[in-house]
């Protein structure tokens, strides 16, 4: 067997986009997807977004990169941006949502240690949770395939079921340094925390003195139809990762933390050679000017509960397909009465509806949240056509 050129982790399917408009992906032979994937939750303002494409534009012939050895003019206005728009005083670069949930797993562990209490570096995670693929996030992640080839697992992380309160506080000992959770699981199946579970581990966190840290890496940036998700569930993080939205499409990610959290967090702790590039930041700020505003958030508020009720109405018409529609804001998902990827690779292949498959048998859809009724109603011309003719056993 001979290894292809790019190293075969992917199973790659045969959509290979060259092009992309607004909320369609154009592939090398002039085929349409209408695209409810949006990279995984990455591209919220499409493809062709003109306030996105001409900051990177002017950005990359003006200055790309120098190295976080100097002063970031650039760096500091989105992280100063962030700061206003979120309960932090503080912000990391990062390139990827893995790295900024290692950040996230850091500051937490240095809120102790700086003192001097070296055995708290324990964080309590949440089983068919998806941190990342890095090994300290493989192993805040109870899913062992993604283990499987790569032992051992980095020590310090506890699993706990989702949403089981009870369970999360009989997980705290002498070695706990705080909790690292999705508020919405992405991977997991699109479940979303339920207010007592998180307003419940912030109060198990203020009476044992741990950090609450969000993986808002999928959920945040206007997708749940707020700017985070913890502002809907009332609970607010002490560290929040956060990434794929917040570029637009260009990597970057973001560790945020409170004063208090960020407290061990000094000089020489941590670094990036290209986390918060100068063209990173102008993209990320390009997508603040976009969606931080209660217009635009409100709009996909407006957009998620039409596009939320057609689907309740629409999963009556198949019981033996559909189970429930949940989520939040324009991060929905269709809990199937079977394993979901046949019927995802039916609507790409037969359809041109690109749709991402998840953990529970759900069915992933994260359109950019630029959608407007034109493309909601392509999406449920092709969602009606592509139930009506799948046979689950011929896939």
């Amino acid at each position: 067997m001979t290894i292809t050129p790019l190293m075969p982790v992917y199973p790659r399917c045969g959509v290979r986009p060259v092009k992309g408009e607004n909320c369609h992906l154009i592939t090398e032979d002039g085929t349409r997807y209408l695209d409810f994937a949006a990279g995984i939750a990455v591209n919220l303002l499409g493809h062709s977004h003109p306030g996105l494409i001409a900051a990177i534009q002017q950005q990359a012939a003006t200055l790309m990169h120098v190295s976080n050895l100097y002063g970031s003019p650039q760096g500091e206005a989105l992280a100063q941006r962030l700061v206003d728009a979120t309960f932090a005083d503080t912000v990391f670069f990062t390139n990827s949502g893995a790295e900024a949930v290692e950040a996230a797993i850091k500051t937490a562990r240095a809120y102790h240690q700086v003192n001097g209490d070296t055995t708290r570096y324990e964080l309590i995670t949440f089983n068919n949770a998806f941190h990342g693929r890095t090994m300290a996030t493989i192993s805040a992640s109870s899913q062992e395939k993604m283990h499987k080839g790569f032992a051992p697992l980095l020590p310090g992380f506890r699993y706990v079921d989702f949403n089981d309160l009870e369970g999360a506080r009989a997980a705290i000992g002498p070695q706990t340094a705080g909790f690292l959770v999705e508020p919405v699981q992405g991977e997991g199946g699109i479940r979303v925390g339920t207010a007592e579970f998180l307003q419940g581990l912030r109060a198990l966190a203020d009476e044992h003195d741990l950090m609450l840290v969000f993986d808002e890496v999928q959920c945040g940036v206007a997708r749940t139809g707020t700017l985070y998700a913890y502002e809907q569930l009332g609970v607010v993080p002490d560290i929040m990762a956060t990434a794929k939205g917040i570029g637009g499409g260009f990597p970057l990610g973001a560790c945020l933390a409170t004063e208090k959290a960020a407290r061990g967090m000094g000089l020489g702790t941590h670094g990036s050679t290209y986390g918060g590039n100068p063209l990173a930041m102008a993209a990320g700020m390009a997508v603040m000017d976009a969606v931080a505003n209660e217009e635009f958030l409100a709009d996909v508020r407006a957009k998620a509960e039409r596009l939320r009720g057609r689907l309740e109405q629409f999963i009556g018409n198949y019981p033996e397909l559909f189970d429930s529609v949940r989520g939040l804001g324009l991060m929905l998902g269709l809990k199937m009465k079977g394993e979901p990827r046949g019927f995802m690779v039916h609507l790409r292949d037969k359809y041109q509806l690109l749709t991402v498959a998840a953990g529970d048998n759900t069915l992933r859809l994260l359109p950019p949240l630029v959608i407007g009724d034109a493309e909601m109603d392509e999406f449920f011309d092709k969602l009606s056509a592509g139930a009506a003719s799948y046979k689950p056993d011929a896939g």
